[in-house]
């Protein structure tokens, strides 16, 4: 017995030890598990990427448009100016492998450069990397990397084209010069300097490739090739550029009297400057005459309205005091630039960058009247999109007493008088940021004034002012029946401390108002009894179907009773 224990035993340790693992690999299954939700819970890890609408961005462009700025002037002068090149050696490799660095860290600010999908920016490095793969550019940022340098080792350093590779990044100065062209206050001035660089840097090549022309075919050799380097005049290295430069110019321009061609080498370079040198000018003419249009559209448009209403008078026989008005009202719009159209300039602007750049610009304005304190932003911005910016000149009445009011003036600079009836006797002056006309356009009940503008308001000087219509102001009250109704207790307490309310006329019900009530009430009333006569149809209809819905249930029930076995 002892013996089949033993043996029972041996056996069944397999069987634990199986079991046990089991037991062991499903807890290791279940923290595995566990370990994967963490993962799953944890949120993903944010990596850095740039913007490309950011002000840092646009900072990048500026630091990469120097080195590609750099190897687009210098890379082709210390290939053709060998003494340029071995003199400041140093200083060139230096400068080669600081803008390189510069280049390998662009080639990765572009793999996490973002952009828009579906109007969201992608920062999803994986995805960021494959959009940037796809570009052109990533097969220049590629070509431009390639270490041409080891090619140093066996031709020397005084080949400095072999790192001509590199002007592939050009891609980065022709970036800042659009980003600097759309942020810029000063466009054209920035167009024309922009072309008299890329003027300049034609010229510099051309110069660089005439002294290389020069060096293959013999220095001195002929009339038309630099002069030969033993001179010690043409020997020194600033003598030798300036003179390319000089040539260079000369026949680009075609304005100046250079030494004829005698080879067939320089005939076909001759005659490709040529070439270029008429498509410059044709570039330069065509260009600036587009830019200065530009910049004097405004002014030629302006004149156009000028010149229409001149000849207008004339044809009406004006008087000559108000034609030399007009004409002074419209000579201070234009020297105080006020001839801009709000309207016309913002009216390819979507409506929520129109209020906000109107809220910019007048809700303070807005903000100083009584009335319009405490009022809801959304009104405010409503009314702040219907201001109409008026000027007025010299001894012009904005209004008279008794004239019907029909908007309210918020004066934005200058000043105005309130005078007596005969003009001159002045009661007070308004300045900046004051208003008139506000309880006028409410129409309130029990007004001694009613409707009616109570004194003379006259412009001293040239004023710029803020007008909103009546019709403007119910338009967007209509919107805002609280805000109706608080701006009109608001202008009756006004009008009570300024004593200029009647009660008794407050309390009289105005007979047109009450028969537009009823009038209301009638139509309603028609309405309902049209609605109530369609309800009652229906209503009979629907009676009649369930009623025949009934009887034929009923016969159902019948019919099954009398075929049920007894």
């Amino acid at each position: 017995m002892d013996a089949l224990n033993s043996i029972m035993v041996i056996r069944s340790k397999p069987i634990l030890v199986l079991l046990y693992k089991k037991k062991d690999e499903k807890k290791d299954e279940k923290k595995d598990d566990k370990k994967d939700d963490k993962k799953k819970d944890e949120p993903p890890k944010e990596v850095w990427t740039m913007d490309p609408a950011t002000d840092t961005y646009y900072h990048w462009l500026c630091i990469m448009a120097v080195p590609s700025f750099y190897n687009l002037m210098l890379l082709v002068t210390r290939s053709c100016f060998e003494d340029l090149q071995m003199h400041y050696l140093k200083m060139w490799l230096f400068l080669d492998y600081t803008f390189d660095f510069l280049f390998y860290l662009d080639t990765f600010v572009r793999s996490r450069t973002g952009f828009l999908e579906q109007g969201l920016l992608v920062k999803d490095p994986k995805l960021l990397l494959e959009n940037y793969k796809k570009t052109t550019q990533f097969k220049f940022d590629v070509i431009a990397m390639i270490p041409t340098d080891v090619l140093f080792f066996q031709l020397g350093f005084n080949y400095p084209e072999v790192r001509f590779n590199r002007l592939f990044k050009m891609g980065r100065l022709f970036e800042y010069f659009d980003r600097t062209e759309t942020r810029t206050n000063m466009p054209n001035i920035f167009r024309i300097s922009n072309l008299v660089l890329y003027i300049v840097i034609f010229i510099h090549w051309n110069a660089c490739i005439y002294f290389s022309i020069s060096k293959w075919l013999g220095f001195g050799s002929d009339t038309w090739v630099y002069p030969k380097l033993s001179d010690p005049e043409y020997g020194r290295l600033g003598r030798q550029y300036i003179f390319s430069l000089y040539w260079s110019m000369q026949i680009l321009t075609t304005i100046g009297e250079t030494p004829p061609p005698v080879r067939d080498v320089e005939y076909f370079f001759v005659t490709f400057d040529f070439l270029s040198g008429v498509l410059i000018f044709a570039t330069i003419v065509g260009n600036v005459g587009t830019m200065i249009s530009n910049m004097s559209a405004a002014r030629a448009e302006f004149q156009a309205k000028i010149d229409s209403i001149k000849q207008y008078m004339r044809f009406r026989k004006v008087t000559k005091d108000l034609e030399l008005r007009v004409v002074k009202w419209f000579d201070y719009l234009w020297t105080e630039k006020k001839t801009c159209d709000e309207k016309e300039v913002l009216k390819n602007l979507p409506d929520k960058l129109k209020a906000e750049i109107a809220i910019n610009v007048h809700m303070e304005t807005l903000s100083k009247v009584r009335i319009f304190q405490d009022c809801e932003a959304g009104l405010l911005i409503e009314l702040v999109l219907k201001l109409q910016p008026q000027v007025f000149s010299p001894g012009d009445y904005i209004c008279k007493k008794g004239d019907i009011g029909k908007e309210m003036y918020i004066i934005k600079e200058g000043k105005l008088a309130v005078v007596a009836d005969d003009g001159i006797t002045q009661f007070c002056v308004l300045g900046d940021g004051a208003y008139f006309g506000e309880i006028s356009i409410l129409g309130i009940k029990g007004s001694k004034a009613g409707n009616r503008r109570t004194a003379n308001i006259r412009s001293v000087g040239y004023s710029d002012l803020f007008a909103l219509t009546k019709d403007d102001l119910m338009d967007a009250l209509n919107e805002y029946p609280d805000a109706k109704y608080a701006l009109e207790d608001k202008g009756r307490q006004i009008l009570v401390k300024d004593n200029l309310i009647d009660e008794s006329l407050a309390l009289k019900v105005d007979a047109n108002e009450l028969h537009d009530k009823v009038s209301k009430m009638t139509s309603n009333l028609d309405v309902m009894q049209v609605k109530f006569k369609k309800m009652a149809a229906h209503f009979e209809t629907y009676q009649k179907k369930s009623q025949q819905r009934l009887v034929n249930m009923e016969n159902q029930v019948r019919t099954l009773r009398t075929n049920e076995p007894f």
